[in-house]
């Protein structure tokens, strides 16, 4: 909606990958418009990398950064933020337990996509890029997952506490911190908070099932 309230057009297509470049390319034919891929493109992924470096100019002494995943354009640029500005500092990514194929993909040292991400985090249901994916497999030092409700928690949590709008994509970094994980404890830890794209009136715990 708010895309369309700013004069944006809206081309409507199933929810899936395969769907989703379809009708892009029919509308690069149709119109001739330039492509600007959402993650799986250098220059996009450079301008990514500027939320890290921000971070590190202001908290420099940072031991963990957890950025989330999706198609791995934040995740990359982050970790060539960090590796230049900071090489000491750990990069995490985080990503839904329902939609982890950045975690497999990391293990299996090549990309395996999830056939059917099912999250209420639905920022992040996107295939890791090749781009992207050739700089997290080089320099980001672990990925792991959250379940929905502990990233329901975590965005009730920034709403509630923090005054932080943000939607459930952008809430799993501090879902990991809810999860208490050992590896955790102790470090000075930086948040990537991304994202702001959520229908006020359908708040993830204020409706049902």
């Amino acid at each position: 909606a708010a895309v369309a309230r700013y004069g944006g057009e809206i081309t409507y297509c199933q929810a899936t990958l395969a769907a989703r470049e379809s009708a892009a390319r029919e509308l690069l034919t149709a119109t001739g418009a330039t492509l600007i891929h959402p993650y799986d493109d250098l220059a996009v992924m450079a301008g990514q990398a500027t939320a890290a470096a921000e971070l590190l100019a202001q908290v420099p002494d940072l031991d963990v950064i957890l950025c989330p995943v999706g198609g791995g354009g934040l995740l990359s640029g982050t970790a060539v933020a960090a590796r230049t500005l900071k090489p000491a500092v750990r990069v995490i990514g985080v990503e839904p337990s329902g939609a982890d194929d950045a975690a497999r993909s990391l293990r299996a040292g090549r990309i395996i996509a999830s056939v059917k991400p099912d999250t209420i985090a639905d920022g992040l249901r996107a295939t890791l890029g090749e781009r992207p994916f050739a700089v997290i497999r080089n320099l980001v030092d672990d990925i792991t997952t959250v379940t929905d409700p502990l990233i329901v928690r975590a965005m009730r949590r920034l709403f509630e506490v923090m005054k932080i709008v943000v939607e459930p994509s952008g809430a799993v970094p501090y879902a990991a911190l809810l999860g208490e994980r050992p590896a955790l404890r102790g470090r000075r830890i930086g948040l990537i908070v991304s994202g702001g794209n959520l229908d006020l009136e359908r708040l993830p715990w204020t409706v049902g099932p």
